[in-house]
């Protein structure tokens, strides 16, 4: 059987969904971006690696609207876009999941799930008095639960800071599939749990992706990005070095890339 998954091959083909072309980012005398470009195919999941330093996370607080590039242009669905923020990323249908998950662990599952954009009930309870609308925040964050197959969770108000890493990091991707229309990135998701979880969230990921939305994955997991991944995105002194399928690399190839200690073909540097 294929590792991806039967019934959930990627239908990436066609134009970038997201492409970034010529992007610079200076931190003082440090580039952190050198005339860097990305693209993301629509359907696919596409991993980041490269090595520390190398400049994956500026590329990625770019195109989610945590830095603002100081050249180049990005662009959604082939209209040029440029985000101040995260809430402009998001509202353009682009998620993030962040390593530390951005979560507030007292609040409940249903609560963290709309932190930022609660629901107001109907009428003058909701546009004056600013009442959350419970039920129907609890009935959603459920629904996408169970469609994710988490509902091993059975109480959606019990606080999150009494889930397991792997249940966390699950409510953190089903919120980010729920509202991102668009695009889902998700930052190192399998960096602090065990086998068994880490399983558990690489099978959140393709079930996303069967959805039809695209994934950026990165990670530093290189088992777990040659597993899932149908392309990757090699990062190196600040800009794409290479992309690669894994069906043509082994992962020693890309750590080679990564480091410098082998050069691509022109084949991938082209990509």
């Amino acid at each position: 059987m294929d590792q991806k998954g039967i019934g959930m091959t990627a239908n990436i083909s066609g134009e970038p969904l997201l492409k970034a072309r010529g992007l610079v980012k200076r931190y003082g005398k440090v580039t952190a971006l050198d005339h860097c470009d990305f693209d993301l195919l629509p359907g696919e999941i596409l991993a980041v690696i490269g090595d520390n330093g190398a400049g994956k996370s500026s590329l990625i607080k770019a195109l989610s609207g945590a830095v603002q590039p100081d050249e180049g242009e990005i662009a959604l669905e082939g209209k040029p876009v440029r985000f101040a923020n995260p809430l402009d990323a998001r509202g353009y249908g682009i998620e993030c999941v962040y390593q530390t998950l951005a979560m507030s662990p007292a609040l409940s599952i249903a609560d963290n799930m709309f932190m930022g954009r609660e629901l107001r009930k109907p009428g003058i309870m909701g546009q004056w008095f600013r009442k959350l609308d419970r039920p129907a925040m609890e009935k959603f964050a459920r629904e996408k639960l169970t469609e994710l197959g988490l509902m091993t969770i059975q109480n959606i108000n019990q606080a999150v800071e009494t889930l397991s890493g792997g249940q966390r990091q699950g409510v953190a991707v089903a919120r980010a599939a729920a509202f991102g229309s668009k695009v889902v990135i998700l930052d190192e998701p399998t960096a602090a749990l065990g086998v068994k979880e880490s399983r558990r969230v690489l099978e959140l990921i393709r079930d996303v992706r069967s959805r039809g939305i695209p994934i950026i994955l990165i990670s530093h997991n290189m088992p777990h990005v040659f597993e899932v991944a149908d392309r990757i995105h090699i990062h190196r002194l600040g800009r794409r070095l290479c992309v690669i399928r894994p069906d043509d690399y082994s992962m020693s190839d890309a750590v080679a890339f990564m480091t410098g200690a082998k050069l691509p073909e022109e084949a991938a540097t082209a990509a």
